[in-house]
């Protein structure tokens, strides 16, 4: 009975548009979607006359696979299902009429009595055949099922697992538009330059300059001085906006430090050279700048470095939840003045400062003033002369920020 449901089952989905077992065990009948093209099931090759030696393929875009010999059989096999559903109908008729004459036939008795019903030659013979053939139809059958199994293991290798859907074309992964620097550098763009990131597709997209090299690369870099032909001393909406030459130096400006820095938790790692050649770092795992309306109030905690955390000596000395203030825009905890205008930079002050990196360039140590590039906390210097010593100049400086699980 299981085997006849099996072969009703299959057959009738023959001639379809595609048969495929899926991973259920059911039999299915799919059409693929109007962008894909037509899947095929149609004999090929030289039968020789024989349907029963006629192979047939499938054609799955873009592939085509041989199928054997046995999905042939299988529609010869429904044929002769038929044609035994009419024995077996008339044989059930030969069989009631035989129970009902049996009172009125000739009785062979048997030892203990009882009785047998004549033998019937052309009934015997008849059911005879037809169990050869189903034995027959059945070999045949499990071979077949053997075959469509192995194909379509073979075929769950090759396609995508859901066959109404077209094929797949495996491509790079592009990233549409990078947010920053450590885009590009998952890209596998390792070559310092100007790029232009896109932090929030709303605010438009901009240049800058990527330190794909330093320290696993992936830096966004939001300041620069190298050689001070840049002047620092500038209003509130220059650096609102950024000024300078990203290929040289530069304030990147404090909207697009904002926005940087909104889109994800960034790291702030800042690098100096002294004129001696000394090169020290300072890193801080929590680094960002408020919006314009909170006047780029800086948060920043979490250090770690060589070059000393001058931007949290104490108490007094703190630039963390600092305002951002220019000349032009005082908004620092200094009530005797404007510490920007001082220093003559802009910079997130205090009252005023214990580090200000966009200071006046000096070539050489200075006196007086602390309006040059100052970090106070600069190495082999004791803590008792952070604020009193004689002024260190900086040959180089570079702000430059990374996503906080950012992998090189």
């Amino acid at each position: 009975m299981r085997l006849c449901v099996y072969i009703m089952l299959i057959a009738a989905h023959l001639g379809s548009e595609a048969v495929v077992s899926g991973s259920s065990g059911r039999v299915e009948k799919t059409s693929p979607p109007e962008s894909c093209s037509q899947v095929k099931l149609k004999p090929v090759g030289q039968c020789g006359g024989n349907e029963e030696e006629c192979p047939y393929q499938i054609t799955i875009p873009p592939l085509t696979i041989q199928l054997p010999k046995q999905f042939q059989l299988l529609k010869k096999a429904m044929t002769e299902l038929q044609s035994m559903k009419e024995t077996v109908r008339q044989l059930k008729s030969a069989c009631l009429s035989c129970s009902l004459q049996r009172d009125s036939t000739e009785t062979q008795h048997r030892g203990d009595g009882g009785a047998t019903a004549p033998k019937n030659k052309n009934s015997s013979n008849a059911i005879q055949k037809m169990q050869v053939k189903m034995t027959k139809m059945s070999n045949s059958l499990k071979n077949a099922h053997t075959h469509i199994k192995d194909l379509q293991g073979k075929l769950e290798t090759l396609r995508h697992p859901n066959m109404t859907e077209c094929p797949l074309i495996n491509s790079p992964i592009h990233i549409i538009a990078p947010r920053d620097c450590s885009d590009y550098s998952v890209m596998k763009n390792m070559k310092n330059g100007v790029y232009k990131v896109t932090p929030d597709p709303r605010n438009g997209t901009f240049e800058v300059f990527c330190d794909m090299e330093s320290n696993g690369g992936g830096w966004t870099v939001v300041q620069r001085r190298i050689n001070g032909s840049v002047n620092f001393n500038r209003t509130w909406a220059e650096y609102k906006n950024g000024f300078g030459d990203l290929r040289g130096e530069f304030w990147l400006g404090n909207d697009r430090i904002h926005l940087l820095t909104r889109a994800k938790d960034m790291v702030l790692r800042i690098e100096l050279e002294d004129f001696q050649g000394v090169h020290e770092y300072a890193k801080y795992d929590l680094f960002y700048v408020s919006n314009e309306f909170l006047k780029y109030r800086l948060s920043i905690s979490k250090y770690s470095g060589t070059a000393g955390n001058a931007l949290h000596i104490d108490k007094d000395y703190n630039h963390d939840q600092m305002f951002f203030t220019t000349w032009d825009r005082d908004n620092d905890i200094y009530s005797s003045g404007n510490c920007g205008a001082y220093y003559g930079s802009g910079w997130w002050f205090n009252a005023c400062l214990s580090a200000n990196l966009n200071g006046k360039y000096y070539h050489k140590r200075y006196l007086g003033k602390r309006d040059g590039i100052f970090w106070s906390t600069w190495p082999n210097m004791p803590k008792e002369h952070y604020l009193t010593n004689n002024r260190q100049s900086f040959k180089t400086v570079k702000m430059m920020i990374r996503p906080k699980n950012y992998a090189p």
